[in-house]
């Protein structure tokens, strides 16, 4: 029934689902948002934000375009776990809106004052925990009920960041938090549909070994990870925190060879999962070694944002964007050049920390492969989402059906 209602939605096809509007206008933001954060980091240009510059760029990237993503994601599956009928038109396009006001009110936080900025910011997600929570206790899929749970953590990190950097100078801790939420959200969702989505194709077109599905220990993993990064929020140098990150980075290795990924790699819209995936135990053991002295904690931080977030967010938009639009599930030489990119800029941007001495050149690539990776999906896959289905595809380079 969800699905008959947004096939017979006769407004602008944009406000048909929520993955449309929050995929396209999250990935102009980010790469916009990068566009403006490397002359910034230089010293070259200011804005009118009560934050300092790196705080600036860590909220926008945490708090403005993760929680954009997670929206257009979870509205879109929502439906399909409750049975219950999808957030679109004016309902869809106020939340959007809501959004936006949040990204303007954040940028210029100077000049409207903190407080207010808070308000409009916070208000977002305050409303995406609310309706989510709505839909799916009215649907009775208390399953889901987690998923929520940690949209909330990520409400509350985000409020704490906007009062942490305003009584201590610098969000830290509140950095931490939502970098953890983040974490515990692609070990969930990615514990799900990783498995579920290879187990199908593998089905269908190479049958052998199979993934192994959600269970025990995968619950057991997110378990011991979200202990380890409660730690290492409090105490992110402490060396017992190191070896527990060290032991949960190798439990993740453990879960991600389960999968069955190199058995994927004909299709290139699983493999970038797998891919993508592969950071979060590279942040957790790269964590460990800054926790032993071995390396400035950034590099952590950048396999789990630019590395996990970054990857499986293109993973996730590039093959709901197809799916939910009646393509067929295969990677156009297009989206193979925004995997590329999005892979690129996670390794120069871990890389800018292991290698300091070429740290100039190496985040400029990494600038650019974060660029060039989402305004490439803003350009490759915006006519679909607006609706321009044969416009799309002739960017795409695939060969429109004949009618």
């Amino acid at each position: 029934m969800a699905g008959a209602r947004s096939r017979n939605f006769q407004g602008w096809p944009l406000f048909a689902n929520s993955f449309r509007p929050f995929f396209l206008l999250a990935a102009i933001q980010t790469g916009l948002s990068i566009l403006v954060w490397l002359p910034m980091f230089y010293g070259e240009l200011s804005m009118t934000s009560a934050f300092v510059p790196r705080d600036w760029h860590v909220h926008e990237m945490l708090f403005g375009f993760l929680p954009a993503v997670i929206t257009g994601f979870l509205f879109t599956a929502i439906p399909n776990w409750t049975g219950r009928l999808p957030i679109q038109g004016s309902s869809l396009g106020a939340l959007l809106v809501v959004w936006l006001a949040g990204r303007a009110a954040v940028a210029l936080s100077a000049e409207i004052g903190w407080a207010f900025a808070l308000l409009l910011d916070a208000a977002f997600l305050a409303l995406v925990v609310a309706a989510a929570t709505r839909e799916i206790l009215a649907g009775g899929n208390w399953r889901n009920l987690p998923v929520v749970v940690l949209v909330l953590g990520l409400f509350a990190g985000n409020v704490a960041f906007h009062l942490e950097a305003h009584y201590e100078g610098a969000a830290d801790v509140s950095i931490r938090v939502g970098i953890s939420v983040v974490v515990l959200l692609i070990a969930l969702i990615g514990g799900r549909i990783i498995p579920s989505f290879t187990r199908n194709w593998l089905v269908k077109f190479n049958p052998g070994r199979l993934p192994v599905p959600f269970g025990r220990f995968d619950g057991a993993v997110i378990g011991l990870s979200a202990l380890t990064l409660i730690a290492w929020i409090v105490t992110p140098l402490n060396m017992i925190t190191g070896v527990v990150m060290a032991l949960v980075g190798a439990l993740h290795l453990v879960r991600l060879a389960r999968w069955a990924g190199d058995r994927t790699l004909r299709e290139r819209l699983l493999v970038i999962l797998h891919v993508g995936y592969t950071f979060v135990p590279l942040g957790f053991l790269l964590n460990a070694l800054a926790a032993f002295g071995v390396l400035p904690p950034s590099a952590g931080i950048h396999a789990w944002m630019t590395g996990a977030a970054g990857t499986m967010t293109l993973a996730v938009m590039t093959r709901a964007s197809l799916g939910h639009t009646g393509q067929a599930l295969t990677a156009s030489p297009a989206t193979q050049a925004i995997y590329a990119a999005i892979i690129i800029a996670a390794l120069a941007r871990v890389s800018a920390v292991v290698l300091p001495a070429y740290s100039d050149v190496l985040l400029h690539i990494a600038a650019c492969g974060w660029i060039v990776a989402f305004l490439g999906f803003a350009a490759a896959f915006g006519p679909l989402l607006a609706g321009s289905r044969r416009r799309a595809l002739a960017i795409m380079g695939v060969p429109a059906p004949a009618r």
